[in-house]
């Protein structure tokens, strides 16, 4: 399978990111302030319902635990979230104010709700693996409408969340045959429940609840990877000691 191959369900989501975009960005423009602040309110309540559902899904509290731990200490000394929205700021300089809201604003709330969920994941390793492009095609469908919602209210930032959507996807695609003995079905599992209790924090940020700094979680979602491993090596030791 060509690199191609391993990439037409990545490229047909980022195109479908993008067209909603461009919709969103042109119905925006007429929309009021208070029906765009009741869409960020639907948005919010829609996005919470997502990530409580994903977190429902997760076997092992600990793993998951462990995870966001150890995740976010990572994201907290590298300042994701930083660097992030230098980006963004520096995209807002150049080219000008997003609208309601920043740039990196827009586009960190985007990407996280349309890359971070169990479809992304597991879509893009079907797509490395086997070349099943089917669970990314339903996954950009679904992003051609909340692109075209999100763009309305959130402004060009979420435009610049397909290129996001290209790396991460893209790049999970590629990788999958290297790291396919590490991906067990509990692996995978995990990483889609960290995942969704990322979204949930984006959530509360889009009701107003908190101001996290949601791009410093990210790193948690890739660490089961290598603590389900252990965990269960740990869990045979100690089992032959018992």
């Amino acid at each position: 399978m060509n690199i191609f191959s391993a990439l037409t369900g990545t490229l047909v989501n980022v195109g479908t990111v993008l067209l909603g975009s461009l919709v969103g960005l042109l119905l925006g423009k007429g929309l009021p302030d208070r029906v765009s602040r009741a869409l960020m309110t639907a948005l919010g309540l829609c996005t919470l319902y997502i990530g409580i559902s994903g977190c429902l899904a997760g076997q092992n509290t600990l793993v998951i635990i462990l995870s966001m731990v150890l995740g976010t200490a990572v994201g907290e000394i590298g300042d994701l979230d930083k660097w992030v929205n230098r980006l963004g700021a520096a995209v807002e300089n150049r080219f000008g104010h997003g609208g309601r809201t920043s740039i990196a604003e827009g586009f960190v709330t985007a990407s996280l709700v349309f890359c971070v969920g169990a479809m992304t994941i597991v879509g893009s390793l079907n797509s490395g693996l086997t070349g099943d492009h089917t669970m990314l095609y339903t996954k950009a469908c679904l992003d051609l409408i909340s692109s075209l919602i999100f763009a309305s209210t959130l402004g060009v930032g979420v435009v610049l969340s397909a290129g996001f959507v290209l790396v991460l996807q893209g790049g999970i695609a590629l990788l999958a045959r290297l790291i396919a003995p590490l991906l067990a079905t509990a692996v995978v599992t995990e990483m889609s429940a960290v995942g969704s209790l990322i979204i949930v924090a984006l959530a509360l940020n889009l009701l107003g609840v908190t101001k996290l700094k949601i791009m410093n979680f990210v790193p948690a979602i890739f660490l089961p990877i290598l603590l389900c491993p252990l965990y269960d090596w740990v869990a045979a030791w100690l089992a032959t000691l018992l």
